[in-house]
């Protein structure tokens, strides 16, 4: 299974229209203002705080100079003498994959499926404790290969599918099915991350998050929304030379900050984009 990056980007815009005015607030913070956090799982490694980052879920290659933490799809193998974080698709099925998981797919009143329309990706339907507790399930086999694999934390994406499911999922059930999936990687021994969805921060210490993957929180000047809550433990992806240079001027300090190609291409393959502060 291979990402669609950039996904995240639009939907994370939706997620400022629902947070409105307190967004606004948020943004406006910065790293004194961040309350205290709470001490990670016990029993996980963290990514250290403003280290070198690649993401690579477009496909692996050999980590450039200075990268300590790397994000590979759930299919290729950990990198050799970094911290590995393993990206899994949790609330969609990859395009042309939704036969895969059968009545797991939200339909709407009609019986069509639905789509997050910018990816072809049908979402998930996690409406019943019954469906997300099949869900996490066949998630959980992915995340029980990232162990085997030498992976140390999770990053599920579309966590904020609900933004997009015409009104059929809630907040709510988003968070009760990562909360089995933090249950499932912290018996493995493995972190999890928050995927953008900043209008959940908040509830990251009851929905079991011990840090933030953030796609363009430069570009959208909304970082702080993830610090408030994760402090330092924030990894920031921009595709814009724009958003790089805002993310690196007020985070470039604390936090990791890489740029990448929307289409997170291999190094060495045409449209391959790299950039750091």
């Amino acid at each position: 299974m291979h990402s669609l990056p950039g996904r995240i980007s639009r939907a994370t815009a939706a997620a400022a229209v629902l947070i409105g005015s307190s967004a606004c607030a948020l943004g406006a913070a910065g790293p004194a203002e961040s309350a205290p956090l709470p001490a990670p799982h016990s029993q996980v490694a963290l990514p250290a705080p403003h280290a070198g980052f690649d993401y690579q879920i477009g496909g692996p290659y050999q980590p450039p100079a200075g990268v300590q933490v790397v994000s590979r799809d759930h299919g290729a193998p950990a990198a050799a003498g970094v911290y590995n974080i393993c990206y899994v698709n949790a609330f969609q099925a990859q395009p042309g994959a939704e036969g895969e998981w059968g009545d797991l797919v939200l339909r709407d009143a009609n019986g069509d499926v639905v789509l997050d329309p910018d990816w072809n990706e049908a979402l998930l339907d996690l409406r019943t404790a019954d469906k997300r507790s099949r869900i996490a399930d066949k998630v959980g086999g992915w995340i029980d290969e990232c162990a085997g694999k030498g992976y140390q934390a999770i990053e599920p994406d579309n966590y904020d599918s609900f933004t997009r499911s015409q009104g059929l999922l809630s907040a709510r059930n988003a968070q009760d099915l990562v909360k089995l999936l933090s249950q499932r990687a912290h018996g493995k021994g493995l972190a999890i991350a928050q995927k953008n969805t900043s209008e959940l921060s908040s509830s990251r210490v009851g929905n079991g998050l011990d840090f933030a993957v953030a796609e363009e929180c430069g570009e959208q000047d909304n970082c702080a929304e993830y610090t408030q809550y994760f402090g330092d433990r924030v990894i920031v992806i921009e595709y814009t030379p724009d958003g790089l240079r805002n993310a690196c001027a007020k985070w470039g300090a604390t936090l990791s900050v890489v740029q990448r190609d929307r289409d997170v291409t291999p190094q060495g393959e045409s449209g391959y984009v790299r950039a750091t502060c």
